[in-house]
Order: structure tokens, then sequence, then C-alpha cells
């Protein structure tokens, strides 16, 4: 018996090979300075958003609040999984760290839990402010918008604790490699050499709990304001209150769609090279796009951004 147990923990991977995002040699450093420039532009874009909502006082509302936080959970987002991606591109296949794979895993984990009630939250603003417009300095006061953004961020940690415990104690006994530009729940899964029911079981209760639970208060809000829209008397109310939530409902069904089918389907997925495309919808598409979506077209911010961009020239 003690043997045996010698010869699991010697056998025990130390460390997984990450193949990257795209193995051929004649793609990979062009493939290198675009995601390099995605991730530039990403941060300068969220760091523009918090700088405006924090200096300008007119942006200090419920839906800027909720996009400032979005802001620096996609900054945190990217500087998690766009490290590895483009050293992997930088350097091909490479080694990572048990330890360092598991750590990636965690804040991965944990960010895009708190992604999905962020966006419900954001949703539920929403259906507020034009539902329920004489209740919403009341339901959407200062208190109430901290506190679901803490139920947001340590909810996530939460969650995201008991995922990556469970995916840490199972066994690694080889093969280590990984088709992925980051250590993703799935091909972790793959790789187990013992029974991951317990692990399927944590993954698909949070997944109940949290992304269809964000899920369907999100789905809710829109169907809800979707018919107080329809019942508005005048063709430009329907397309001012349309207009507060369109890029809202976009980026909703861009991350909820990539998202509901990498998670919710069982958790050993085949089709890494799928998988991959997908994660980078909204592991660095959605990140940069986000802010364009969200606020930069919005003439409150562009305002706001005029005015420092004058205080700044002079």
């Amino acid at each position: 018996m003690e043997r045996s147990l010698e010869l699991v923990n010697s056998t025990r991977v130390q460390y997984f090979i990450l193949l990257g995002l795209s193995t051929h040699l004649d793609i990979r450093a062009a493939l290198f300075f675009i995601f390099l420039t995605l991730y530039l532009l990403t941060l300068l874009e969220n760091v523009l958003i918090v700088y405006l909502v924090s200096a300008h006082s007119e942006l200090r509302k419920p839906m800027y609040f909720f996009l400032a936080n979005l802001s620096c959970l996609e900054m945190s987002y990217v500087s998690v999984t766009m490290p590895t991606l483009l050293l992997g591109l930088w350097a091909g296949p490479y080694r990572i760290p048990f330890a360092t794979c598991m750590t990636q895993l965690f804040f991965f984990i944990s960010l895009i839990c708190t992604e999905c009630t962020l966006l419900a939250s954001m949703a539920y603003d929403r259906y507020v402010a034009i539902c329920r417009p004489l209740h919403y300095p009341l339901r959407m006061r200062p208190q109430v918008c901290v506190a679901l953004a803490w139920v947001s961020w340590l909810g996530a940690l939460v969650v995201s604790v008991a995922k990556t415990t469970c995916i840490a104690s199972l066994s690694y006994c080889g093969p280590n490699v990984i088709n992925h530009f980051f250590c993703d729940v799935s091909p972790l899964l793959n790789l187990s050499c013992t029974h991951v029911a317990l692990t399927e079981l944590v993954d698909f209760i949070s997944a109940i709990v949290i992304l269809w639970g964000s899920l369907l208060v999100a789905v809710a809000s829109y169907v809800a304001i979707g018919r107080a829209v329809l019942r508005m008397p005048s063709a430009a109310a329907r397309r001012k209150a349309f207009s507060t939530c369109a890029s809202h409902l976009v980026v909703v069904g861009i991350f909820y769609s990539a998202t509901i089918f990498i998670y919710a389907r069982p958790s050993r997925i085949k089709s890494m090279d799928l998988n991959k495309v997908l994660s980078v919808i909204y592991t660095v598409a959605t990140p940069m796009c986000n802010p364009i979506i969200y606020c930069l077209r919005n003439k409150e911010v562009q305002a706001a951004f005029h005015r420092t961009l004058r205080g700044a020239l002079g």
C-alpha cells in the first residue's frame, strides 16, 4: 500500500505544458503583435473609463458605478489570461508549474463568476430605471449598489475557492499537455486520471447558481423592459429607452452565448480548438469591446472625456 502511494506521488505531474493559441510558427509572430496591441488597448480603454467615472460628478450614477466595476474586472480579466497567451505565441509550447496553473485557474473562475453577477446587476439597474423610474432613487441608492458589487466580487471568490480546490485535489498522472492558452476547467478535467464526479457536481451547482441564475435575472429584466418600451406612447421615448439598453443587451448576448456553450455543457469537452476560439471571444474580444459599446459611445461619457481632454491640453 505504501509502495503504491509512493508511486502515485512520484508520477503526479509537477507542471503542465500549454500548447498556446497556435502552434504554427509562421503566424505566431503576427498574432503576438496583434494580441499585444489588443491587450494594451483594452487596458487603456478601461483605465480611461474608471478615471472618467471617478473624476466627474455627473457620472456618479448607479449605471456608471457598475460600468467602472466592470472596467476593473476587464483589466483583471485580460491580465490573468493574456500573459500566457502572449508567452505561448512568443516562445511556443512552454511549461507552467502546477501551482501557477491552479493560481491562474482560481483568478479566472473568480473573475468570470463576478462578470456574470455584475451583468445581472446592470440589467436590474436598467429594469428599475425604465420600468420603475419613481422607485429608482430608493432601489438603486448608493448603499444598494455597493452591496451588489460586494456580493458579485466576494461571492465569486467563494465559488472559485470551491471549484479550484476540487480541481487541484484531482490526480494528474500524465499526459500533462494542455491544448489551450491558459489553465481552464475543461482541459484540466480531461487530463485527470481520477474520478471527477465530485468536481463535476461542484461545477454543475456553481453553473446553476451563478451562470444560469444571473442569466435568468438578466433575461427577466429585459423581458420586462421590452414590454415597458412597447407600451410607451411615442417613438422618440421608445428609441431613447431602447438606446440605454441595446449595448448592454449585445454584450450580455455575446458573453453568455460563449460561456454557456463551454461551461454549461458536460465538463469534458473534446473540441479544444473550438474551445480556444470561443475563449478568445470572452477573454480578449469582449473586454476590448465593452468600453466602446458601453461608454465611449455614450453622450455623457463623451462630454466628460472632451472636458478632460481640454483640461489636459491646457
